[in-house]
C-alpha cells in the first residue's frame, strides 16, 4: 500500500475548514489576491452564451432544451478565459453547481460571480480547486443559512483562502486536473452502465407485461395504439371494471407515517428535513394502505420526466393531489403494477392531459383500456419479473454505490490537496 506523502512541518490556520496547513503556506482574504470585475455586454460584443452546470462551464447548446432563455443577452456580463465564476443564490439548495473556471470568452448571467487575479503568482486552476473544495463542504450554503440565501462577491472574496508558493500551485492543479479526469471517466462509464440497465428493466417489464412469457403465442390487435399486437387469449377491459378509487381522509391525523412517491416508488419521506414543501399539519392527507396503486397526476404538461405511479408496500399518508386505486378480483394487484409502470414509460398519461389541462384524475382514466391475460399467465409473469427486475435493481444498486465511492473519493483528493494534508 503506498504511503501518502506528507509536509515536513504544518500550523494552525485558525480556520474551521481547513485547521491545520504547511508552514509555509500562507493565510489571507481573497480579496487581497483577487478582484471582481462586472463587464456587461450591452453592445452585444460577444454571443458566445456559456452556462455554469455540474460539469463545470460549457456552452449552453450543450444543456439541450429546456430552461429560460432571455429575449436579450444584451443584460448578460462577459467573462475571460481562466476567470473563476460562482453561482451564489438559492443557497438553501444544495443540489446545484456553484463554482467553475471559464474554459474560454464568453457570457453568462449577471446574477453570477465573476472574479480575477489582481497580479501574476496566482494560478487560477489551483484556486478554483481550493474555491470548489469550499463547494463540496457546503461553506457558501452554511455561510447563507438564516434569513439570507445569497452572498455577493464581497462576501466571497472576505473569506480566508491558503496560498502556497507559484510552483505548488501548479503541481496541485495538475495533478488535480489529471487524477480527477480519471474519476469522472470511470464515473461517466459507471452511469452509462446504469443507463443501460434501467433500459434493460424498462423493455422487459414493457415486453413481459404486453406480449407475456410464450414467444409462440398467437397474437391480436390490440387496438391500442401504444400497445399494438397483444396475445390472442388475453382480454381487454377498461380501467373502472379493474380499479376502484379509493380516498380516506387521515382526520384528526390518526396516521403519521407520511410517504411520497419517488422515481416509480412509494418510500418513507423524512418530514425531519427542510427538503421539499411540508403542510402545516398532515390532516389534509389521505390515508393509502398496501397494495394500493398511487397515481400523481398533476403538472403534466410541463414535467414530462417523472414517473407517475407506484405500488404502496405499506400503510400510510401520501398528499391528497395523489390518487390512489385498489384493483379488484379480476387482476393481480402486482400484475397491475407492472403494467401501469409499462403504461407509464411510454407516457400514456400525458396524452390524456392534452391540451391546457395540468392533471387529470380517476374520471379521466375510467376507460382507459387495461390488458388482463388469465389469473395464471398474470401470477408467472409477476413471478418472473419479481425474480429479474431484482437481479437487475441489484446490479444498479451495486454501480450506484461504486459511483458514491468514487464520488467521495474526489472530495477527499480535492481536499487533501488544497490544503496540504497530502504533498503533490
Amino acid at each position: 500500500m503506498t504511503t501518502l506523502k506528507t509536509y515536513q512541518n504544518y500550523k494552525n490556520s485558525g480556520v474551521g475548514w481547513f485547521p491545520n496547513v504547511p508552514s509555509d503556506w500562507k493565510i489571507n482574504r481573497g480579496k487581497f489576491y483577487f478582484q471582481n470585475k462586472k463587464s456587461i455586454n450591452s453592445a452585444m460584443n460577444c454571443d458566445n452564451v456559456l452556462s455554469l452546470t455540474m460539469r463545470g462551464v460549457i456552452h449552453r447548446e450543450e444543456l439541450g432544451e429546456g430552461g429560460l432563455l432571455p429575449t436579450s443577452y444584451d443584460t448578460f456580463q462577459i467573462f475571460e478565459k481562466d476567470n473563476l465564476v460562482f453561482k451564489l443564490i438559492d443557497l438553501e439548495n444544495y443540489r446545484t453547481s456553484r463554482v467553475g473556471i471559464v474554459p474560454e470568452r464568453g457570457i453568462m448571467s449577471s446574477a453570477y460571480i465573476r472574479i480575477e487575479a489582481r497580479n501574476s503568482g496566482i494560478n487560477p486552476r489551483y484556486f478554483y480547486w481550493q474555491y470548489f473544495n469550499l463547494y463540496l463542504q457546503g461553506i457558501y450554503n452554511f455561510l447563507g443559512m438564516g434569513v439570507r440565501s445569497t452572498l455577493n462577491y464581497w462576501d466571497l472574496l472576505e473569506l480566508p483562502i491558503v496560498i502556497p508558493d507559484e510552483e505548488t500551485q501548479k503541481r496541485i492543479a495538475t495533478f488535480l486536473d489529471e487524477r480527477t479526469k480519471t474519476i469522472d471517466e470511470l464515473i461517466a462509464k459507471k452511469e452509462k452502465l446504469i443507463e443501460l440497465l434501467r433500459e434493460k428493466r424498462q423493455s422487459l417489464i414493457t415486453q413481459v407485461v404486453t406480449r407475456g412469457l410464450d414467444p409462440k403465442a398467437k397474437m391480436k390487435s390490440s387496438g391500442i395504439e401504444w400497445i399494438g399486437d397483444a396475445p390472442k387469449e388475453w382480454n381487454i377491459l377498461p380501467f373502472r371494471s379493474l380499479f376502484s378509487e379509493r380516498h380516506v381522509p387521515n382526520t384528526n391525523g390518526i396516521v403519521n407515517n407520511v410517504l411520497s412517491l419517488s422515481y416509480g416508488r412509494i418510500v418513507d419521506r423524512d418530514v425531519e428535513s427542510n427538503f421539499g414543501l411540508l403542510p402545516a399539519s398532515f390532516d389534509t392527507y389521505q390515508i393509502i394502505e398496501a397494495g394500493w396503486i398511487i397515481f400523481r397526476l398533476t403538472d403534466l404538461q410541463n414535467d414530462h420526466k417523472s414517473l407517475r405511479t407506484a405500488l404502496a408496500s405499506k400503510r400510510g399518508i401520501i398528499t391528497s393531489a395523489y390518487l390512489a386505486v385498489e384493483s379488484t378480483k379480476n387482476i393481480r394487484t402486482e400484475y397491475a403494477s407492472y403494467l401501469l409502470h409499462a403504461y407509464d414509460l411510454r407516457k400514456v398519461f400525458y396524452s390524456m392531459g392534452g391540451g391546457i389541462r395540468q392533471s387529470i384524475d380517476y374520471v379521466d382514466l375510467k376507460w382507459m383500456p387495461i390488458l388482463v391475460p388469465p389469473t395464471n399467465e398474470q401470477d408467472a409473469i409477476v413471478g418472473y419479473l419479481d425474480i429479474e427486475v431484482v437481479k437487475i435493481d441489484k446490479a444498479t444498486s451495486l454501480i450506484t454505490q461504486q459511483i458514491q465511492q468514487l464520488k467521495e473519493y474526489r472530495s477527499s483528493l480535492i481536499y487533501s490537496a488544497v490544503t496540504g494534508k497530502t504533498k503533490i
